[in-house]
């Protein structure tokens, strides 16, 4: 189901927006900040499972709370569950071992492989001037990659592993996107965002076990500070994703999508503030 708008009121849209995507840039700064602490499947837990009060607070104010809690199709939502705690995870991990700018624009992939996925998957017409701009895409994200991806025989460098990891998160977020758009034709909004939540904080849950093989992946007990700090991520992504969706009802998807862009700002902000991070001229070019 599409979000129909309330009003056409541009000013308040890119104001929501901007704020959700500000956000998220500080959410990943958390989740950067204790990926030293705490494993990638432990933080997808937080940030999913923390976030299920302030949707379920949102849909009831709007009226909205018996829409999140039906689904014609649950496979769909355990689907997009599972996809979407691999994407979280790859990405998590990849916050700890490169730049938070580097990371976003990494991300910035994403429509590059939704557009190619789109014409594959769904039958999409693409035109001359999107080929273009996708070739163009690809050669920026080449541009970013090349650095860290002349390593690839050495793992061992965790740079590298990050870009690796990152861009498979890229491309999984991509599949995300087609997955939702065939989503929407018999799920409510509500329940897309409220299942998502739901299953993720399941799957995350499911890694505890895994820890027990595999020491990297084994939950620990964080510090009090880290705790509320991961609660906290979970609340802004929480927070972040209602703003999104707010966004729409005063303004359409065309008008908002440069916005997007903002997060490149945010996170060489925050990225310098919080880390001492500086992002790189070669790594500016090809975003």
């Amino acid at each position: 189901m599409s979000i129909s708008l309330t009003s056409h009121r541009p000013g308040l849209a890119a104001a929501l927006k901007l704020g959700a995507i500000f956000l998220f840039v500080i959410m990943s700064g958390i989740i950067k900040a204790s990926s030293q602490e705490v494993p990638p499947g432990q933080a997808v837990f937080f940030r999913s499972f923390f976030a299920i009060p302030v949707i379920l607070t949102w849909l009831a104010a709007r009226g909205e709370l018996r829409q999140g809690l039906i689904t014609q199709k649950p496979t769909l939502h355990v689907v997009r569950g599972v996809i979407g705690t691999t994407t979280m995870a790859l990405t998590f991990t990849g916050l700890g071992l490169l730049p938070l700018p580097e990371v976003t624009a990494i991300g910035f992939a994403a429509p590059i492989f939704t557009v190619i996925l789109a014409a594959i998957v769904l039958g999409e017409r693409i035109r001359l001037i999107r080929v273009s701009a996708v070739l163009i895409g690809l050669c920026g994200v080449i541009i970013m990659l090349w650095p860290r991806l002349t390593g690839v025989n050495n793992l061992g460098d965790g740079a590298t592993l990050g870009a690796l990891l990152l861009l498979g998160a890229t491309f999984l977020r991509s599949v995300i996107q087609i997955h939702v758009r065939q989503m929407v034709a018999t799920e409510h909004t509500a329940a897309i965002v409220f299942y998502f939540s739901v299953t993720a904080s399941v799957v995350a849950l499911l890694t505890v076990p895994l820890g027990w093989a595999i020491p990297a992946f084994e939950w620990v007990m964080p510090s009090n500070q880290m705790i509320g700090m991961l609660i906290g991520a979970g609340c802004l992504g929480g927070l972040a994703q209602i703003l999104i969706t707010s966004s729409y009802r005063f303004a359409g998807a065309a008008m908002l999508a440069p916005y997007d862009y903002s997060s490149m700002l945010f996170a060489i902000l925050v990225g310098y503030l919080w880390f001492g991070e500086l992002p790189t001229l070669i790594m500016l070019s090809g975003a």
